[in-house]
């Protein structure tokens, strides 16, 4: 953003250079009163903007906020920013309502980088926008108020996120693992020789899950390309599914310790002619979510299977049972849908998993399905087609 004090030059919503010799008022106070040729300077700017006093109360807005938000300007000037607009950040905290960032009191910090946030309208309705702030200060660097503007996220086809939006959520997945593993890293290069072998070796499989973690999130965002082109390749071979299971749900463990899960397979399960990295990523998945999203005690996976017959051997059903409390019904249909996240419960994660994972498990011939009532817990059940393993593998 311009220097507030700086000679008055914009460009309008259709890109024509607007001059007049009308300087933009220098501090809040100033644009309280502000003359009509720098109010339509406001008005002029595309992005929607408030022009905040020190105590973060609204001096003036423009029209553009109010085609943002719904709300008239005489409606908001005088008010409390957070309070009036009730503006949330990703993880639902108020931003802007009882204090500045604290980067604020640094006087050679310029503004609020941009972050997602959430509006809410007059009729209680929320739209979501990417707010940035550049702040007014006296000639000592003392903070007079802040110009803020805001941005509403453009919505890709189907109601997609934006490239920002994707970049937010991938970034905010990877810091937590990437934060876990530089803390624990620097733990034991610092305090090497006064750590006991056991504190070693937990902190080295914690650096070792944070990785595998890592490195799932990394193989979400290659596969996602690889589905929607048909370039994803599956290197099959026989896989013991009751073994790999145990694997995941070991894995998984380190993250719940709370966790109660049962392996259920029938003695008799046969092997399935499959790539084990990404059965392991659908099994990864669904058991993660159980814990995240439903309850970590009760979990139950089994596994057996269905319609074999003297012509056929069947199929392989793996269903991933939890105790939570269930997903509602209008959720229910959209869960294997690209960046779904649920409001209820905690909101986390890329939105990719469910997708990802019934693009894989139909890449090998299979179904991925969900089933779920309040209070009743859910199911995720996924097929893999049995094929005679020995006959592939004759010359």
């Amino acid at each position: 953003m311009r220097d507030p004090g700086a000679p008055a030059s914009a460009t309008s919503r259709g890109g024509t250079s607007l001059t007049t010799s009308t300087t933009l008022p220098a501090g809040p106070s100033e644009w309280a009163g502000a003359t009509p040729g720098s109010t339509y300077l406001l008005d002029s700017l595309p992005d929607a903007a408030v022009v905040l006093d020190a105590d973060r109360r609204i001096v003036a807005t423009n029209s553009a906020l109010s085609r943002l938000t719904g709300w008239a300007a005489d409606d908001l000037r005088r008010r409390s920013c957070g309070m009036a607009l009730g503006a949330r950040d990703e993880t639902g905290q108020q931003v802007w309502r009882d204090a500045w960032p604290r980067g604020a009191r640094i006087r050679s910090v310029r503004g609020i980088p941009p972050q997602v946030v959430t509006l809410r309208r007059p009729d209680g309705s929320d739209v979501e926008a990417t707010a940035s702030a550049h702040y007014m200060r006296d000639g000592g660097g003392a903070l007079l108020g802040a110009m803020l503007t805001l941005r509403p996220l453009p919505r890709r086809r189907g109601g997609e996120p934006s490239a920002i939006e994707v970049v937010s959520t991938v970034s905010h997945e990877l810091r937590s693992p990437l934060t876990s593993v530089k803390g624990y890293t620097s733990l034991l290069l610092n305090r090497w020789d006064r750590l006991g072998d056991d504190q070693k070796r937990m902190m080295l499989e914690q650096v070792h899950h944070d990785a595998d973690r890592v490195v799932r999130l990394i193989t979400e965002l290659l596969d996602i390309s690889r589905l929607e082109t048909g370039r994803l390749v599956l290197r099959r071979q026989p896989v013991d599914i009751a073994a790999l299971a145990a694997v995941v749900v070991a894995k998984v463990h380190l993250e719940y310790p709370e966790m109660d899960a049962s392996l259920r397979f029938d003695e008799a399960t046969p092997r399935v002619w499959a790539d084990p990295d990404k059965i392991q990523q659908v099994l990864t998945n669904l058991v993660e979510n159980a814990c995240k999203y439903g309850s970590p005690l009760g979990l139950v996976v089994r596994g057996g299977v269905v319609g074999r017959r003297s012509d056929s051997l069947g199929t392989l059903h793996v269903v991933v049972t939890d105790r939570g409390q269930g997903i509602p019904s209008e959720d229910l249909p959209k869960v294997f849908t690209k960046f779904f996240r649920r409001s209820e419960g905690k909101p986390t994660g890329s939105g990719l998993g469910l997708w990802i994972s019934r693009g894989l498990v139909e890449a090998h011939g299979g179904q991925l399905t969900a089933e779920s009532g309040p209070g009743q817990g859910s199911s995720f059940r996924f097929t893999l087609p049995l094929v005679d393993v020995e006959k592939l593998q004759e010359p």
